[in-house]
């Protein structure tokens, strides 16, 4: 079954390289292409897209205005953040207004797939490259919060290892592949993360394994 996607940037070649680009990649589709926040909030609602891969800066209403709107109008969407912005507190604003991944624009093209991969399957992807920048802008939040008590050793001692796996950025595959796991494994102990946690989103996640000092910026 092809996945759709709908390609948001105000800038035509940046839309045609990714066009090209994923037109290289079994199983997905572009099935529009919009240049700003306004025209993709047209668009979405009868193209219906699986996939929305967003810009962050753009004229009129740019990328996190969308976002807000997006996750109201269409929470079936995927959102997949396309930015050249490495700011620490903009990529964390794009995910806690509910981005479900985060790739820069000089990626590769094996990143790509790996990132659609990940939102066709329901889970998240933050680029390797950024991971050590949100890591340590979650870390400066939780130094201006009052800690909040959570019981880590609700985890398992698989469930923490696979845990740090996911706020590095890993995909399920790298995991299972990492671990010796099959991949069905690795979905249900990351299920069961997130429900014993209460947290669904890679931004809460990395919050809560710097807090508890599951993971570091040494790591």
């Amino acid at each position: 079954m092809t996945c759709n996607l709908l390609l948001v940037d105000d800038h035509s070649l940046i839309r045609a390289g990714v066009r090209a680009l994923v037109m290289d990649i079994p199983g997905y589709s572009v099935i529009g292409e919009a240049t700003d926040g306004a025209q993709v909030l047209e668009m979405v609602e009868h193209l219906r897209p699986d996939i929305i891969l967003l810009d962050l800066s753009m004229r009129d209403i740019g990328g996190l205005e969308a976002l807000q709107t997006l996750k109201a109008v269409r929470p079936q969407s995927k959102v997949l953040i396309l930015s050249m912005h490495t700011e620490p507190a903009l990529i964390m604003r794009a995910l806690e207004s509910g981005a479900h991944g985060y790739l820069l624009k000089d990626t590769t093209a094996t990143e790509l797939e790996h990132a659609l991969e990940a939102l066709r399957n329901n889970e998240r992807y933050l680029s390797p490259a950024i991971a050590h920048t949100v890591i340590n802008q979650a870390l400066v939040q939780t130094h201006r919060q009052p800690p909040e008590t959570v019981e880590t050793h609700n985890l398992t001692a698989r469930q923490l290892e696979i845990l740090r796996l996911i706020v590095r950025g890993k995909s399920t595959r790298e995991i299972a592949n990492g671990l010796g796991l099959s991949i069905k494994t690795v979905e249900t102990h990351r299920s069961q993360i997130m429900k014993r946690l209460q947290i669904f989103d890679v931004a809460g996640l990395v919050l809560f394994a710097v807090r508890e000092q599951i993971i570091s910026l040494d790591d």
